[in-house]
Order: C-alpha cells, then structure tokens, then sequence
C-alpha cells in the first residue's frame, strides 16, 4: 500500500491556476490508479480526476472538464494536478488516493489516501 503525501495548495484569485502535486512512496507505485478527490466545508467528497497507472487513460468530473489536467511520472512517483481557470467553486481539501485497478470515480474503491491540501479561490 503506497503512502501519500498532497503539497501545492494555496490561496488563489479566480482565474488563476495551481499545480498540486502528490507524491508516493512505499507499495507499487507504477501499478496503481491514481486520483484526486476533494471536499468543501459541508459537502460531501466528490471525484475530480482519475488517471490509470499506465498514463493513457483518465477520467474527470464534469465540472472541472477542460480546466484541470491530470498527469503522473511514474520515475518521480509523483501525480499532478494542474488546474486553470480556477473558481471559487473549486475551494476545496484536495485528496490525493491510490488504488491497485482500472480507472475508478468511486472514493470506496481507494484503499491509500493523502491528508489532503487546501486549495482556496477567491471571487
């Protein structure tokens, strides 16, 4: 089982764009599906973006299709996430999980979690 690690949160106006990134070590890193979720205050998790462990398949919520961009490097153990054009309806902890499988949109199928990052637009 991989363990997690979120960085690359912070405080943006609406417009702008964050990279998150989530790094991995420990369990098989190279074989897993990789995801990010995230939750506002008061709301459930909800899925933004899957990306299978071989890079060449991905899956993403509609709400931030064409936004956001998912990417991993499997040397650098590390998962991405590039948002842009960020709204303040995309203030939320960004979770980054990890599951041994194909591409999923269910949080139940993630059995490795990170402790998330705060990501906060502004109006």
């Amino acid at each position: 089982q991989v363990q997690l690690a979120e960085s690359g949160g912070g405080l943006v106006q609406a417009g702008g764009s964050l990279r998150l990134s989530c790094a991995a070590s420990g369990g098989t890193f190279s074989w897993s599906t990789m995801a990010w979720f995230r939750q506002a205050p008061g709301k459930e998790r909800e899925f933004v973006s899957s990306i299978h462990w071989s890079g060449g398949y991905t899956l993403y919520a509609d709400s931030v299709k064409g936004r956001f961009t998912i990417s991993r490097d499997n040397a650098k153990k590390t998962t991405y996430l590039q948002m842009n054009n960020l709204r303040p309806e995309d203030t939320a902890l960004y979770y980054c999980a990890a599951r041994l499988g194909g591409l999923s949109r269910l949080a139940s199928e993630y059995l490795s979690w990170g402790q998330g990052t705060q990501v906060t637009v502004s109006s």
